[in-house]
C-alpha cells in the first residue's frame, strides 16, 4: 500500500563558505612577492522548488536530515576555493513551509516556484584581498562563514476546487471515481480511504479538481478519526459539498444528523464559514435509500442547501450535479482579484541607522546586535593577533567605539558580540604596523626591554659626551681630552697649524 505522509519536520544545513588563504608569493629571485592567499568558495544553499509530479512528502520522512556541500578553502597563487553546489528539494503543489513555533515562511503554491530556507555560509577572503596600502602583506585571513541551520515544517495542503466531506462510507471515493480519472480504493467497510485523493473533472468549457479527504467523524477536529490530520487538505477549496449516505445501514445515524455533525467540526477547524456548500444523497440507486432521499430533501432546502440525489453506481444526477460544481467554481474564479506580478520594492537602509544596536543587559555586559558586526566575529580568527587588530579597525571605522562611549561604556568594560565575549579596549583607529600576524596594541606590558630596545642602548654607550675630544698622535695613540665642543678627532699636525 502507498504511504501518504503530508506534515514533515526537517532539520537542515547549508554548506560552511571555505577559508580564505594566508600565503605570500616566492620564486627565485623574488623571495617576497606580495600576497597570493585566495578566497574561499561559497557554501550550498537549500532550496524548495515546486514539481507537479510530487504527490506527498514521503521522502522527506525517510531522509529527514539535509546538508549542502561546504565551500572550497582558498590556496596559494591566488586560487579560489570551490563553490559548494546548493541542494534543490522537490516538493509538491500547495507545500506550507513553517517554523516549529507555526510561523509561515512560504505558501508555495504553482509549478516552478521556489523558496530558499537555508543560506550557505559567505567564503573568508585570502590574505591577497585584505591587501591595502598600509596592510601590504597581511598576515591573517577571513575564516569561512557557518551556514544557516535550523528546522522547518513542511505541510501538505492540496490545491483543489471542490472538497467532498462526509462521514465513512458515505460514497466519497467512488463519486470522485465516475466523476474523474482517479482511481482510490474503495470498500464497504469505514475508512477505507486513508489518504487525500484529487480528480480533475471536465464539465462543459470549465475544467476544476475534486478532492476526497477521509472520513470525518465526531470530535474529528480535535484529533478523533483521521479528521484532524486531513483537515488542512480542504482549506484551499472553493466549494465543499457534503456526501450524505441516503441508505446508512446503521440505525441511529440520519442525513440531517450527519450534516449536522460534519459541520460542527468544520465550524471547530475554523477558516471555512465563507464557502459555498452543495448538499448530495447518495445511493439513491437502493430503493429505501430513495425514499429516505425524498424525506429529508425538503428540510436540507429549507435550510439554504441546494440538493441532488445521486447514485454513484448508476450515474444517475451526476451531469447535473457536475455542471452545478463548475458554475460555483467559475463564479469562484471570477471573483478573486487579477493576480498581478510581483513587485520589487527596494528599501534603502535609513541615513540613521548604523546597521547594530547597543544595549547593557542586567549583568552590566554591553550586548552589540548586527547581521553584519555579527558576520565579522564569526570570519575572524581569534588565534591571530593581526586579525582581531583588523576587527577593532572595522568595528572602530563602523562607529561601534563612539556609540560604545555615549553608553558610557569604559575600558576594561566586558562586550558582547554574538558568541564572543571581551574586554572592550578603545582603539587608535590607526594600523600599527609590525611583523606579520602581529598587532602592537595587542601587546600586554612587558618589563623585558625588546631587542630593538637593547640595540639602542648599545649605541647609546659608545657615543662620547659633548665634553670630551679624542686626540690622535702622529703615532697613532689616541687620547681623551675635556672640550666644550661637539666631538672631533684632530691630529699633532692639526694642532701645529692651528698655533
Amino acid at each position: 500500500m502507498t504511504t501518504f505522509v503530508d506534515r514533515v519536520v526537517l532539520h537542515l544545513q547549508a554548506g560552511d563558505g571555505g577559508h580564505g588563504c594566508v600565503s605570500v608569493h616566492r620564486e627565485k629571485f623574488k623571495p617576497l612577492g606580495g600576497p597570493d592567499g585566495g578566497n574561499g568558495g561559497h557554501g550550498g544553499s537549500i532550496t524548495l522548488v515546486v514539481d507537479p509530479q510530487q504527490h506527498t512528502l514521503l521522502d522527506f520522512h525517510f531522509h529527514p536530515h539535509i546538508k549542502a556541500n561546504n565551500g572550497g578553502g582558498g590556496a596559494g597563487s591566488n586560487r579560489d576555493g570551490a563553490t559548494g553546489r546548493d541542494l534543490i528539494l522537490k516538493v509538491p503543489d500547495g507545500t506550507v513551509v513553517q517554523t516549529e513555533d507555526g510561523e509561515v515562511l512560504a505558501d508555495l503554491i504553482g509549478a516552478g516556484t521556489e523558496f530558499t530556507v537555508a543560506r550557505g555560509g559567505r567564503g573568508g577572503r585570502g590574505n591577497a584581498s585584505l591587501a591595502n596600502t598600509r596592510r601590504k602583506v597581511p598576515g591573517f585571513a577571513e575564516l569561512g562563514e557557518p551556514g544557516d541551520r535550523l528546522d522547518v515544517v513542511l505541510e501538505l495542503k492540496s490545491v483543489a476546487d471542490v472538497g467532498l466531506v462526509g462521514f465513512p462510507s458515505a460514497g466519497k471515493s467512488s463519486l470522485i471515481s465516475v466523476m474523474s480519472a482517479a482511481k482510490p480504493k474503495i470498500a464497504d467497510y469505514p475508512f477505507t480511504t486513508l489518504v487525500p485523493n484529487l480528480g480533475v473533472v471536465q464539465a462543459g468549457d470549465e475544467t476544476y479538481t475534486i478532492a476526497d479527504v477521509p472520513g470525518l467523524i465526531p470530535g474529528a477536529a480535535t484529533g478523533k478519526g483521521l479528521g484532524m490530520q486531513f483537515l488542512r487538505h480542504i482549506e484551499r477549496t472553493s466549494v465543499l459539498v457534503h456526501v450524505l449516505d441516503a441508505a446508512a445501514p446503521e440505525i441511529e445515524r440520519d442525513p440531517l444528523a450527519d450534516l449536522d455533525a460534519i459541520e460542527a467540526e468544520l465550524s471547530a477547524y475554523g477558516g471555512l464559514e465563507d464557502r459555498p456548500r452543495l448538499v448530495v444523497l447518495n445511493k439513491v440507486d437502493i430503493p429505501d435509500g430513495r425514499d429516505l432521499a425524498e424525506m429529508v430533501r425538503p428540510d436540507l432546502e429549507a435550510r439554504g442547501y441546494r440538493v441532488f440525489e445521486i447514485s454513484a453506481v448508476t450515474r444517475e444526477g451526476l451531469r447535473e450535479f457536475s455542471f452545478a460544481l463548475a458554475k460555483l467554481v467559475a463564479e469562484n474564479r471570477a471573483a478573486k482579484p487579477v493576480e498581478e506580478a510581483t513587485r520589487i520594492v527596494i528599501r534603502p537602509r535609513a541615513v540613521d541607522d548604523t546597521g547594530f544596536t547597543i544595549e547593557q543587559d542586567e549583568d552590566g555586559v554591553f550586548v552589540i546586535r548586527g547581521a553584519q558586526v555579527e558576520r565579522w566575529i564569526k570570519q575572524t580568527n581569534f588565534d591571530n593577533d593581526e586579525a582581531i587588530g583588523f576587527l577593532a579597525d572595522r568595528l572602530e571605522r563602523l562607529g561601534v567605539e563612539s556609540e560604545l562611549a555615549k553608553k558610557g561604556a569604559q575600558a576594561g568594560d566586558p562586550v558582547r558580540i554574538g558568541t564572543r565575549e571581551f574586554d572592550w579596549q578603545p582603539n587608535a583607529g590607526e594600523y600599527v604596523s609590525g611583523p606579520r600576524g602581529t598587532d602592537s596594541r595587542l601587546e600586554e606590558l612587558d618589563t623585558r626591554p625588546s631587542a630593538a630596545q637593547r640595540l639602542a642602548a648599545r649605541k647609546a654607550r659608545r657615543v662620547r659626551n659633548d665634553d670630551e675630544i679624542q686626540h690622535m698622535a702622529a703615532d697613532g695613540t689616541v687620547s681623551t681630552v675635556a672640550n666644550s665642543q661637539m666631538p672631533v678627532l684632530v691630529t699633532d699636525e692639526d694642532d701645529d697649524i692651528e698655533g
